[in-house]
């Protein structure tokens, strides 16, 4: 299984940008999928999750309205467009696939939101 995960770069504070999370080797339409931030010197956090189908969508609060998390199962990928960036959304975002819990990662792609 392989998670690519791209789509980071450097950002000015209120910009925008959009992830890619490209899976293979998985029947992708199968499996719930997330994104997840690890700052500098903090515990990987959870950011957002979408099921299978795409039809349930789940945010962590501080990126409600601001992130939205897509999926096109037809082309095997998963997407978190993020508006609105702020300084603390810096992180290393990784995404994960996975059904009662998230058994396969990629390997991160960085974000750092200028002030």
């Amino acid at each position: 299984v392989q998670l690519q995960a791209s789509g980071g770069g450097l950002v000015q504070a209120g910009g925008s940008l959009r992830l890619s999370c490209a899976a293979s080797e998985l029947t992708f339409s199968t499996y719930n999928m997330g994104w997840f931030r690890q700052a500098p010197g903090a515990e990987r956090e959870f950011v957002a999750n979408i099921n299978w189908s795409g039809s349930t969508t789940y945010y962590t609060d501080s990126v409600k309205g601001r992130f939205t998390i897509s999926r096109d199962n037809a082309n095997n990928t998963m997407y978190l467009q993020m508006n609105s960036l702020k300084p603390e959304d810096t992180a290393v975002y990784y995404c994960g696939a996975g059904n009662q819990k998230f058994d396969f990662w990629g390997q991160g792609t960085l974000v750092t939101v200028s002030s």
